[in-house]
C-alpha cells in the first residue's frame, strides 16, 4: 500500500512538473563534504546562488544512519531544484534552516523553507 501511494505521488508530481514547467536542461551536481562552493542556478531563477550549508550541518548529516528502507525516486535530485513534497525532510537540530533525507542512495541537504537542494553528500 505504501509503495503504491509513493508511486502514485511520484507519478502525479512528475505529471504536474512536465505540464507546468518549461523544458530546460537538467544536470546533477554532486559535492563532497570537503568540496563546498556556491552554486549558480540556471532556468527561471537564473542568477541566484545557493550557499553551501555550514560544515557542522554536513558532518551531522554524514553521521546519520541510512534508512532500512531506502527511498527511490525516478526523478533526478539536483542542487538548486526543490525536493519533491513526497520526501520527508528531517530537520538538523543544530541549524533548523536545513533538513536532510536519503533519496536514491544519496544524502540530500535542503533549505527547509524552500525545500531547495543545497548539497548532495556521498
Amino acid at each position: 500500500m505504501t509503495v503504491f501511494l509513493v508511486k502514485s505521488s511520484v507519478a502525479l508530481s512528475l505529471a504536474v512538473f512536465l505540464t507546468a514547467a518549461p523544458a530546460e536542461a537538467q544536470s546533477t551536481i554532486e559535492i563532497g563534504a570537503a568540496e563546498t562552493a556556491a552554486v549558480a542556478i540556471a532556468g527561471p531563477d537564473a542568477g541566484a546562488t545557493i550557499d553551501p550549508p555550514p560544515k557542522g550541518v554536513i558532518e551531522y548529516v554524514e553521521l546519520q544512519p541510512l534508512p532500512q528502507r531506502p527511498l527511490v525516486l525516478q526523478e533526478q535530485i539536483a542542487v538548486g531544484k526543490p525536493v519533491p513534497e513526497t520526501v520527508f525532510l528531517n530537520t538538523v537540530p543544530a541549524d533548523r534552516r536545513y533538513g536532510f533525507a536519503v533519496v536514491n542512495k544519496k544524502r540530500v541537504i535542503a533549505d527547509v523553507k524552500s525545500r531547495t537542494v543545497v548539497q548532495l553528500v556521498q
